[in-house]
């Protein structure tokens, strides 16, 4: 399972007990975490969590009113020009300058970096190149769709070779293969050494990139104790076989509860207790003759987690509460 980071060592990101309040509103309460170098991190809770107030402290855009941050080993409110030098910061929508072109707008931005007339436009180049804007290069940024813009916002953040990323909803308004091909280029900066923080609701899509999870609920992060309970509470596996009749008479035979049973237009459903439990669920099946074709978790370990995390915190808070809502 992917864990919430809590290893210093190596560190790009390091986040320890912050909080930032807007007057009565506690956007983020209590925060820690730690995401190493070279590796690329998601952060995942639902609206009003404090993940866009998170991104803009770690960004300097905001100043955390208690606890502590470094990025690559530099406090930024003592010195945020130093940390603005080694992060790139997406944020969720940015916007663009109509009449200039992509080209234009990213040696602008180089020069802004301090980068030479020559090295900015060396580098707009292979920008354009990495996140598949070539063509449009020289086309006014009005032209460009929500996706491109999208595209536009990623090059600027890369312009000079950032060690830290900071990525709010980076693959909004992207096509599926532009989004396969944001994959491919986060997994090369990380694997070159950069450290990658990415803050998105498209949970399967977090899952197949990260190496690990920060969980945000109420501007807390998700305590191990909490990340450990999520990891072995029950979950669903989607099987399928060649003849369903046989599948769902031999888990009746297996043992398997009928209540723990059910089916979608994709498979059978089947409720297990952690990895180990699966494990020998299909041992079971494969043993019984079942010519089982698919066998994975209904939902991602992500989303899983993510679920399970707010079930319990809406219950820890309502305890009374039925937590589908209806009445009691």
């Amino acid at each position: 399972m992917a864990d919430t980071v809590t290893d210093a060592s190596d560190a790009g990101i390091v986040v320890d007990a912050i909080a930032r309040s807007f007057g009565s509103v506690h956007a983020v309460s209590q925060a820690s975490f730690t995401v190493p170098q070279g590796s690329i991190t998601g952060l995942v809770g639902p609206n009003g969590a404090g993940k866009t107030t998170l991104l803009l402290m770690l960004a300097t855009l905001l100043q955390p009113d208690a606890g502590s941050i470094r990025i690559a080993g530099i406090n930024p409110s003592a010195d945020p020009a130093a940390v603005r030098s080694v992060i790139g910061w997406m944020p969720d929508s940015l916007g663009t300058w109509s009449s200039l072109s992509p080209r234009t707008a990213l040696k602008m931005i180089g020069r802004m970096y301090n980068l030479d007339a020559q090295a900015a436009a060396s580098r707009a180049t292979e920008l354009l190149d990495s996140v598949g804007l070539t063509p449009l290069a020289d086309q006014p940024a009005r032209v460009l769709s929500r996706g491109q813009k999208q595209r536009l916002s990623l090059a600027r953040a890369l312009v000079h070779e950032p060690r830290v990323l900071l990525l709010d909803e980076p693959a909004s308004g992207l096509d599926p293969a532009a989004r396969a091909e944001l994959r491919s280029l986060l997994r090369r900066l990380a694997d070159d050494g950069a450290t990658v923080l990415i803050s998105s609701h498209e949970l399967a899509e977090l899952e197949e990139i990260s190496d690990a999870a920060v969980y945000m609920s109420g501007g807390v992060t998700a305590s191990s104790d909490a990340l450990t309970r999520a990891a072995t509470s029950t979950r669903q596996w989607r099987i399928r076989s060649l003849d369903g009749a046989s599948l769902r008479s031999a888990l009746t035979g297996i043992g398997v509860a009928p209540e723990n049973i059910a089916a979608d237009n994709r498979g059978v459903l089947v409720s297990v207790t952690g990895e180990a439990d699966a494990a020998q669920l299909l041992g079971a099946l494969v043993t019984a003759g079942v010519a089982v074709t698919s066998f994975s978790p209904a939902v991602g370990e992500f989303e899983h987690t993510f679920l399970d995390l707010t079930q319990n915190s809406a219950a820890d808070q309502h305890p009374n509460a039925p937590l589908n809502g209806g009445a009691q």
